[in-house]
């Protein structure tokens, strides 16, 4: 059998063949019942580990790893027209799964991880999550488990290996790889690890805040528009299926409406006049940096905090640093709809201040805490109105932020059907498109953002 095929019927074990849902849920709480978490918020010092240099104007450590806080500004017609502090991390770091076919069926195996951030202490995260001052022991902890299956990659399958963007209102320019191996050999299962089908991963994106960013976003990348069915793995693949207009969307590609989407990501890449620049923090002339946080004079989607962290099972047990602290609940939204059997789902053209190449695909709304209702568009109007009064709604679940860099960030990620006769055209910068579309794009650096890869992640056949 195709490995398209296995993961798809994967994807449709919800009970799981290895571990029962029952079993992954009590190991969760036996584990946030008995590992040691302490998050302490401090003030800054300024000039303690963490500390203000004077000679760039930036926050940074003093092994000078992991990432820096830098201040930014967006200019247009030589105006400042937006300004904040940014997390500066240029290295790239592994978000990696290892799967492997256990008793006939694929499994994935997963990590129960604590981040300083987590609002519930443990999300389920990959098999490694780590980034490259981690992995290379800057902090002079224990390497990474399973570190060696990644470095190795070259000798298993790889079914996923992309370079994908992070968060970009947040990170300036910030990468991870995201990569899925695939391994015959007999794994190490640490207490920390659990195996699970990909069907038990997508019923625990359902419960808030448990299935973390990073999990969402590797998934988001499986390759199932290469399609490498035979006939009958199709015919058995569609009786997996209880949308078949997924299937469909799934397994049709539409090549002109990438040539379209291309050309408009293009032409905004090149027209675009804004310009933007990496200054002090102090010189942000709408930020404050006071003794217990750096924050914004107005209101803004988040603020600097600094903690003292203990967690028990890391690879360092006790550190300190700043998070960012959001300042509400965004909502993240996709808009879908089936024309002629094909599942549809409406994406728009996204820019951010620190995206590694101007412009990305995005969700059909992307509405941080601090956005104006009346600065929405007909589209994220309707989505909103939806959205309140509840109708056609397929998912609406509440999902956590990485916890690494962001405290308490949570994210209201939604999945609304209508007619597609409800939107009579799409505004500029919007695009109809199906599944394949998507996930083909995928296989293009920085395509998708974040946000659009993790509401992919949310679908379920």
């Amino acid at each position: 059998m195709s490995i398209t095929y296995e993961i798809i019927k994967s994807w449709g074990d919800k009970q799981g063949n290895v571990n029962s849902m029952e079993t992954i849920n009590n190991w969760i709480s036996e584990r946030n019942k008995n590992l040691t978490v302490d998050i302490k918020q401090v003030d800054f010092s300024y000039d303690g580990f963490w500390y203000y240099d004077p000679n760039d104007g930036y926050i940074k450590n003093k092994s000078n790893s992991f990432f820096q806080l830098a201040g930014y500004q967006e200019i247009d017609d030589n105006r400042i027209i937006n300004e904040q502090p940014i997390i500066i991390q240029n290295e790239i770091g592994y978000l990696g799964i290892i799967c492997k076919m256990i008793n006939n069926e694929l499994n994935f195996l997963m990590q129960a991880k604590i981040e300083p951030g987590n609002i519930n202490v443990i999300q389920i995260s990959p098999t490694i999550q780590a980034t490259k001052s981690n992995f290379t022991r800057m902090h002079g902890g224990d390497s990474p488990a399973y570190l060696d299956y990644f470095i190795n990659s070259g000798n298993y399958k790889v079914i996923v290996d992309q370079i994908q963007s992070e968060q970009s209102s947040r990170f300036y320019k910030k990468r991870n790889r995201n990569i899925i191996i695939y391994v015959e050999e007999d794994v190490e299962v640490l207490e920390s690890h659990m195996w699970m089908t990909l069907g038990q991963i997508k019923e625990l994106m359902k419960i808030d805040n448990l299935v973390n960013m990073d999990t969402r976003t590797v998934l988001s990348c499986i390759p199932l528009s290469l399609n490498d069915l035979s006939d009958e793995e199709h015919a058995k693949t569609q009786e997996l299926f209880s949308d078949t207009s997924l299937f469909n969307s799934i397994f049709n590609v539409d090549s002109n409406i990438i040539i379209e989407i291309f050309n408009a990501m293009n032409d905004y890449k090149m027209f675009n006049k804004e310009q933007s620049r990496l200054v002090p923090i102090k010189s942000l002339k709408s930020w404050k940096m006071n003794k217990d946080e750096i924050v914004c004079k107005n209101p803004y989607d988040f603020r600097v905090i600094y903690c003292l962290i203990e967690i028990e099972g890391r690879e360092v047990k006790y550190w300190e640093q700043p998070l960012i602290a959001s300042n509400g609940i965004a909502i993240f939204g996709i808009f879908t709809c089936v024309e002629n059997g094909v599942r549809k789902y409406l994406i728009k053209l996204k820019h951010e201040i620190g995206c590694f190449d101007e412009v990305e695909l995005g969700p059909t709304i992307q509405m941080e805490p601090t956005n104006h209702k009346n600065d929405l568009d007909d589209i994220e109007k309707l989505f909103i109105s939806k959205l309140q009064n509840e109708e056609g709604i397929v998912t609406n679940v509440i999902l956590s932020e990485e916890g690494g860099r962001f405290y308490h960030e949570q994210n209201q990620n939604v999945i609304i059907e209508l007619n597609k006769s409800e939107i009579k055209k799409p505004l500029k910068g919007y695009f109809w498109v199906n599944y394949s579309v998507l996930n083909k794009m995928i296989g293009f650096n920085n395509c998708l953002n974040i946000q659009l890869r993790n509401i992919l992640s949310l679908i379920t056949i």
